[in-house]
This record gives C-alpha cells, structure tokens and sequence, in this order.
C-alpha cells in the first residue's frame, strides 16, 4: 500500500487505491518509488545503447522519466529558482512559489537540470553502468527530499508540501533513507559512499538557502532538492566511471 501510495503521489501512472493513503506511511517509500523510476529511465537507455549513440539513448531516457513523473520535481525546481532569484523579500519569494507560472530563473534552471542529466548520462561507459547510473541518482535524489523533510522545519503550514513535511519524522525519514541506502548499494557498490555524502549535501545546501530565502522548507523545496541531488549524483557518477568499473558485469 505505502509503495503504490507513493508511485501515485511520484508519477502519473494511473494507480488505484482502495482507501486513502496514510502520509506517514507513504514518505518512507518515496526512495523506493524513485528506484523503480530509475529503473525504467535506466532500461531505456540501456536497451537503446546498441541502437543510437549515447547522448541519444540518454536523452530518451531523461524524456521518458519526465513523462512518467509529469516533470513534477522539475517543477519544484523552476518555482524555487524564480521565487529565490527573483523574490526580494520573505513574503514575496511565498507568494511566487504559489504562481504555477515559471519566469527566466525557473526555465534556466529547469533546462539546466535535463542538459546536466542527459549529458551526464550519456558520458557513461556502457549500458549496465547507464541502468545502475539512472537507479542511483533517481533513489539519492528521493532520499535528500525525504531526509530534508524529516529534519528541517516548514515555511509555511499550508500546502501539501506542508502535509508530507508534518508527517515525516526524523525515524521514518531515516527508514526511507536506509532503504534507498540499501538499493543504490546494490546497484553500485562501493560508489555509493560518494553518492550519500553527495546526497546530503545537497540536501543540507539546499535546505541552508530556503532557511535563508523563506524561513523553512516547502514542497517546491523539496522538489528542488531532489533534482540537485539527482543531477549532482550522476555528476559524481560519471566522474566515478571514468576511472573504476562498476561492481558487476563488465560495461
């Protein structure tokens, strides 16, 4: 139930639920949900490594992970880059995070985010590395949402970001944490010590900046800090494959 919950919540798949879900036992699921999503990113591009070159096979995976999240941590993104470039005070900066129009800041950033992914995907050395790649940043990326919701305090009290932050407690968040720990260290081995220490720091830069910005965190935050942990994870994973080879097949 908290899986399916969560894929509901992440994607646009059409999942039904007999009963509504419960938000406390739906955040600890999100990395999880974000594996899976990886998954499908990552088998793209792997079974279209053989077929087109890299750059092409990575940039169908990235669009194929836009359509299955409805671009809906790309959209948290855009809205923290206008409200915190744009916004001159606190109250200003609240009230551009709540306009769904994206201005100069939002769409530089968001354009930003799918050049780094696809270019950073696309340098990787074979298609088993591209899988476990997409697995990776899709998980650490859902895991410094999820550990920014259960340890910083909240902007504002409204607001389905708002919801999911209240109901993230630092236990469930470490739960969450660990699961995405787990499976990124599946999937990549020893790389992902890199990838958690990359990971929080995201989170805690991220987190740092709204605290200064609006006073807290949000739900565009929180999308936010998933897609700079997910573009800076496949940074690091890309410099990581330039000089060691992943821990099972040979890419």
């Amino acid at each position: 139930m908290g899986l399916l919950a969560a894929l509901q919540f992440l994607t646009r798949v059409p999942i039904r639920l007999r009963r509504e879900p419960s938000l406390s036992h739906t955040v600890a699921w999100f990395p999880v949900a974000g594996a899976l999503i990886g998954a499908a990113v990552g088998s793209v591009a792997a079974g279209m490594w053989e077929l087109t070159p890299p750059l092409v096979a990575a940039a169908v995976a990235v669009t194929i992970g836009l359509l299955i999240t409805g671009a809906f941590h790309e959209d948290g993104l855009g809205d923290v880059a206008d409200a915190f470039g744009g916004g001159w005070t606190v109250e200003r900066r609240l009230e551009i995070l709540k306009d769904s129009r994206h201005g100069t800041y939002g769409v530089a950033a968001m354009c930003a985010s799918i050049v780094v992914r696809v270019v950073a995907l696309g340098s990787l050395p074979g298609p088993a590395t591209m899988f476990a790649a997409a697995v990776a940043a899709h998980t650490m990326g859902r895991v410094a949402a999820v550990g920014m919701a259960g340890t910083m305090r909240l902007a504002t009290n409204t607001g389905l970001g708002a919801d999911y932050g209240r109901s993230t407690t630092p236990l469930r968040a470490l739960v969450g944490g660990a699961a995405g720990v787990a499976i990124t260290a599946a999937v990549t081995g020893w790389w992902v010590g890199p990838l958690l220490v990359t990971a929080v720091v995201a989170s805690v830069v991220t987190g740092t900046l709204a605290r200064r910005k609006i006073g807290g965190i949000s739900g565009d935050v929180l999308g936010a800090a998933e897609q700079v942990a997910e573009c800076l994870c496949l940074v690091v994973l890309s410099g990581l494959a330039m000089h060691h080879s992943l821990w099972w097949p040979a890419s």
